[in-house]
């Protein structure tokens, strides 16, 4: 099980990135190039809007400048990537942080989890939550949208607490109704990829999402962008 940690809520807000965060290069393959903002462009605007660092975009100079990683360990979070779960980016970060070091770290690097399908280990490494609020996390699953999670969190805590908050999480798009904007709150997302997304539909079913998109990103990019969809 993870330690926990408890902060007070007063913190410093931050603007939300709707969902999931956005923009950033996809980490195509070479043999289908698809356009994309380089990375380093993506974690500016990060950095200017107090975006949390995603470790699977930043490079091992974005870790250390917006998260504060030493060198040695920032590449070991760029070398375990991709993560697909929180719990695995923790694992990397304690062992090369220490457990506190790691619990530190998340003020400021944090990968994105699904509301409807986070442990409540997972849950209980967002910096200032703790059981009590782990558990009206999961009370209202599954999610259907972004606000239904702010209208059900806004009940115990204020708006910008709900705000906050709601940087450490996301709900799965429907891969065959996303609108453009909602598939360009994917991290990482390129309007060019947008539309590989939005060419393929309707998907049958996710093996078609794997073999599509696989044209033009490589096994482990299909599997990142795989956290953020769903077929309803």
């Amino acid at each position: 099980m993870f330690s926990n940690r408890t902060v007070p809520l007063a913190v410093v807000m931050i603007p939300v990135l709707a969902g999931c965060g956005g923009g950033g290069d996809s980490g195509e393959s070479e043999s289908a190039p698809v356009e994309a903002v380089e990375a380093g462009d993506e974690m500016g605007a990060a950095a200017a809007t107090g975006a949390l660092v995603n470790p699977n975009l930043a490079t091992d100079e974005e870790l250390m400048a917006g998260a504060g990683i030493g060198g040695e360990n920032a590449a070991a979070v760029t070398a375990g990537r991709p993560y697909l779960r929180a719990a695995d980016l923790h694992a990397v970060l304690s062992e090369a942080l220490g457990e506190e070091g790691a619990l530190a770290a998340y003020d400021a690097l944090w990968l994105p989890i699904n509301l409807n399908d986070v442990t409540t280990e997972e849950i209980l490494l967002i910096p200032g939550v703790g059981d009590r609020m782990a558990h009206e996390f999961e009370e209202y699953r599954p999610y259907v949208d972004m606000d239904e999670f702010r209208r059900e969190i806004g009940k115990y805590v204020d708006e910008d607490e709900v705000e906050r908050l709601a940087r450490y999480v996301y709900v799965p798009i429907d891969l065959n109704a996303a609108t453009r904007e909602e598939i360009m709150a994917v991290p990482g997302m390129s309007e060019r990829m947008a539309h590989e997304f939005e060419e393929y539909r309707p998907y049958v079913d996710m093996d078609e999402f794997r073999r599509e998109i696989g044209k033009y990103v490589d096994e482990d990019e299909v599997a990142r962008f795989e956290r953020y969809v769903t077929l309803n």
